[in-house]
């Protein structure tokens, strides 16, 4: 029962949140017009202030074992090339493969991922998984620029293109900031210099503030962009990402990491956030910027949201049975 209660309590507040901006939509406060710019607004200040404070929040790298990174970042490029043959078999609309090929391999590992993954293990769990964002999320990022562009459209894929639209990415930038910024820390370390960004108050706490908007506004946003009316035309592309993003994904990634027999109960928590997470809510907005089909993309996240309840619930409840938490 406290396992429900859990992903119940990691999922609802999601799901309510999208139903506010659906409710906000239908009163009139909120137009097609001013969601769709408030989506961009999203996508290119609020996600990257939030993705560059996690990465300015990490302490050090030093002496952890990233086998389990190592094996999340490979088991995201498996799942990312076998869902893009697959997208490629569902559909010839170019848009919604786009969108589809999103809801296989992209979790929303900053929203739910890492409260999800300090409740399964505690600091420890926390720890790791704060540790594996700085890797999964760019690459989260950089697959989806990829996948997107290579859909964007009739036209054959450009590397040229490709690559400027990872380049471009203000997700990917962010965390690419951040990497720089932990680099300068280390060194300021080292060199006994005692300042840090944290000391520039005005900044910092504006970073803050832009970061705590981002996730709510993002869901309400999204709740905005949600349609009813479109569920029965997607109806079989909307079966697809839920049973393969709450069904096929946890099933692989959890089962293969268990056969492996050598990764700790910390590992299997930032396991269970990578691949028992609903789609990211960035996708939408990332769906959006690339032209690929908002409409899916949204039900994607709506539908694997409201499923992830039981897939936290059923892999935190069978990795206990087995003696890993």
């Amino acid at each position: 029962m406290v396992d429900l209660l859990f992903a119940v309590n990691a999922t609802a507040p999601i799901i309510l949140k999208v139903a506010v901006g659906y409710f906000l939509k239908r009163i009139g406060l909120i137009s097609a017009d001013v969601a769709k710019a408030m989506n961009k607004l999203v996508f290119r200040a609020f996600l990257p202030a939030m993705l560059f404070l996690n990465m300015y929040k990490i302490e050090s790298f030093s002496d952890i074992d990233f086998s389990f990174v190592w094996y999340t970042l490979g088991a995201t490029v498996v799942l990312f090339l076998v869902a893009l043959a697959l997208v490629m078999v569902m559909t010839k609309d170019n848009p919604r493969r786009g969108a589809l090929l999103q809801s296989v391999f992209r979790a929303n590992y900053a929203l739910v991922g890492i409260p999800l993954a300090t409740s399964l293990f505690g600091e420890e769990g926390g720890i790791m998984a704060t540790v594996l964002s700085a890797f999964i999320v760019p690459v989260f990022n950089t697959l989806a620029v990829v996948g997107l562009s290579l859909f964007s459209s009739n036209k054959k894929p450009s590397v040229k293109k490709v690559l400027v639209g990872i380049a471009k990415n203000p997700l990917t930038d962010s965390i690419a900031l951040g990497f720089v910024v932990l680099g300068i820390r280390a060194i300021f370390v080292k060199t006994g210099i005692t300042f840090r960004l944290s000391d520039l108050t005005p900044i910092y706490k504006t970073l803050s503030n832009l970061s705590s908007v981002a996730t709510p506004l993002a869901l309400i946003v999204l709740g905005a962009q949600f349609e009813l009316s479109a569920i029965p035309e997607l109806k079989r592309y909307i079966t697809f990402g839920v049973l393969a993003r709450n069904l096929a994904v946890p099933l692989i990634g959890l089962g293969v990491a268990y056969l492996f027999g050598c990764f700790s109960g910390a590992e299997f928590a930032t396991f269970v956030a990578v691949f028992c997470t609903p789609v990211a809510v960035s996708s939408v907005p990332m769906a959006q910027e690339m032209d690929a089909d908002v409409s899916l993309a949204g039900q994607l996240v709506v539908w694997t949201t409201v499923f992830s309840a039981a897939s936290i619930f059923l892999a935190s409840y069978i990795l206990k049975l087995l003696g890993v938490f």
